[in-house]
C-alpha cells in the first residue's frame, strides 16, 4: 500500500522534474523562455529566466520530499489536532469559519523537510522559507494536509495529458492535424504546455489580497491551485479535452 501510495504521489513530481530539468534548463527559444513580471498575466513575482527556473525546481523538489513523508505527516498532524490542552478560536479567515490551532509537531517535521531540502539542492533558496501554519492563511494541521493532498491531484492530470498527447496523434490523423496546425509540433505542443504550468502556476498568484500572495511555502501551492481553475482559458485547452482530460479531481460522471 505505502508503495503504492508513493507512485501515485510521487511520480507525477518527478515527471515534471524530468520535464523541467530536459526542456527549460538552457530552452531552444525565446517562446520557452520561464520569465515572469508583476502585473503580468496575473503575476506576483518578477523573475528572470534562471531565477523562475531554480524556484520551480526548488519547490518541485520540496512537494516531492513532502510527498515521501506524507504518512508520518499525517499521524503527526492527528496528534496536534487532537492534543489536550491545544486550544482552538474559530476565527473567519477570509475562506470561512475555520477552527484556527497551533500546529507544532507538523511545523517542526515541514521545517525540517523543507531544510533537508535546502542542503540537498544547495545554493541560495528562490523566495520565502516561511511555512504558515494555524493562521488564517492555513488554519490546522488537517488544512496542511489537504492542502498538500493536492500535488498529485495537480500534477497528475497535467502529466497524463502532455504523455498522451503523442499517442492520441499516433492513433488519430486528425488529431494529429490538429496539433501541427496549431502547434507545429508535438514535442512544441507538450513544451508550450509544460512552459505555461512553470511559469504561471509559480507566479505569486492566487491569494486573496496582495499581502498574502508570493513565494512563501504554502503559496506556491496556492498559485498552483489558481492556475488549475484558468487552464480552460489557454490556447492548449482542446488538447486538454482530445487527450481525455475530466478535471483534477476525475470524473464525476
Amino acid at each position: 500500500d505505502h508503495n503504492a501510495y508513493l507512485r501515485f504521489n510521487k511520480e507525477p513530481v518527478d515527471t515534471a522534474i524530468k520535464y523541467l530539468e530536459g526542456w527549460f534548463a538552457s530552452p531552444d527559444s525565446a517562446e520557452l523562455q520561464l520569465s515572469i513580471n508583476v502585473g503580468m498575466n496575473g503575476a506576483r513575482l518578477s523573475h528572470n529566466h534562471a531565477r523562475q527556473y531554480t524556484y520551480v525546481r526548488q519547490t518541485l523538489y520540496l512537494w516531492r520530499e513532502i510527498m515521501g513523508d506524507m504518512f508520518r505527516l499525517w499521524c503527526l498532524a492527528e496528534d496536534d489536532l487532537l492534543k489536550r490542552n491545544s486550544y482552538y478560536r474559530l476565527t473567519d479567515t477570509g475562506q470561512g469559519l475555520n477552527r484556527v490551532q497551533a500546529a507544532p509537531k507538523v511545523s517542526s517535521a515541514m521545517h525540517g523537510i523543507l531544510n533537508r531540502c535546502m542542503h540537498r539542492l544547495g545554493g541560495g533558496w528562490v523566495g520565502s522559507s516561511v511555512v504558515h501554519l494555524g493562521d488564517h492563511n492555513v488554519p490546522n494541521a488537517l488544512m496542511f494536509i489537504d492542502k498538500y493532498t493536492q500535488v498529485p491531484r495537480i500534477l497528475g492530470p497535467l502529466i497524463r495529458v502532455v504523455e498522451e498527447v503523442e499517442r492520441a496523434c499516433r492513433s488519430d490523423a486528425k488529431v494529429s492535424a490538429y496539433v501541427e496546425s496549431v502547434f507545429g509540433t508535438v514535442e512544441r505542443c507538450q513544451k508550450i504546455i509544460m512552459c505555461d504550468f512553470f511559469k504561471h502556476a509559480f507566479d505569486g498568484s492566487g491569494a486573496d489580497n496582495f499581502f498574502d500572495a508570493g513565494s512563501c511555502i504554502d503559496g506556491r501551492l496556492t498559485s498552483a491551485w489558481n492556475w488549475c481553475s484558468k487552464v480552460e482559458k489557454k490556447v492548449y485547452w482542446p488538447v486538454f479535452k482530445l487527450c481525455g482530460f475530466a478535471g483534477f479531481d476525475g470524473d464525476f460522471k
